[in-house]
């Protein structure tokens, strides 16, 4: 049950800001040891890379419409880590158990990205630059704090990810039509001004 929610939580999470996800969990391993995570997120090459990335995603993630572009970039890059991070976490588990966990991982980091993606779409649309700043450190809090919960009390972890996603869900279908304006801004169809 612990991989199961480790992999549900990494995968949400990593949906969101996937090198955050790793850094947290590569350093966590490296400073306690922990047994659940795998010792090659705390390689010393691999907290450099996901370092190095998570310095331009938060530069670039507070950036009207450079987010956005960011996320395009991202859409195969956070599932892939989500399910890398899941197969990890099943270690030397059956490949029954290895496939379960990628998908959770995979798809959690899936549909988490597809919400924060729509969000700063919609977040896109207002005309003051602060939104994205503010929803863009909040992403990073939420993320850090949910990871570093889950090491200790990874069934907590999962339901808050699971209710966060959730939440998500629904905002993107009330927002549904500030989504589409965004988009269609982004891939520039509609001038900034018009409504």
């Amino acid at each position: 049950m612990e991989s199961l929610s480790l992999a549900f939580t990494g995968g949400w999470a990593s949906g969101i800001n996937a090198y955050l996800v790793v850094l947290v969990l590569g350093i966590t391993d490296r400073v306690n040891d922990v047994a659940e995570i795998p010792d090659v997120l705390a390689r010393w090459d691999v907290l450099a890379a996901a370092g190095f990335m998570f310095a331009i995603e938060f530069v670039a993630d507070k950036i009207p419409w450079i987010d956005s572009t960011w996320d395009a970039i991202s859409t195969a890059i956070r599932p892939t880590v989500g399910a890398v991070i899941g197969v990890l976490l099943a270690g030397d588990a059956t490949s029954l158990e290895t496939a379960v966990l990628g998908v959770v991982g995979g798809g959690t980091a899936l549909l988490s990205h597809l919400v924060k993606a729509g969000g700063r779409l919609a977040v896109n649309g207002s005309p003051e630059p602060v939104s994205n700043t503010v929803a863009s450190v909040t992403e990073d809090v939420t993320v850090l704090g949910v990871v570093w919960l889950a090491v200790e009390h990874p069934q907590l972890a999962a339901a808050i990810a699971a209710l966060l996603l959730a939440g998500g869900l629904v905002m993107l279908v009330v927002l549904a039509r500030f989504v589409r304006r965004g988009w269609r801004r982004w891939k520039g169809r509609e001038p900034v001004g018009q409504h």
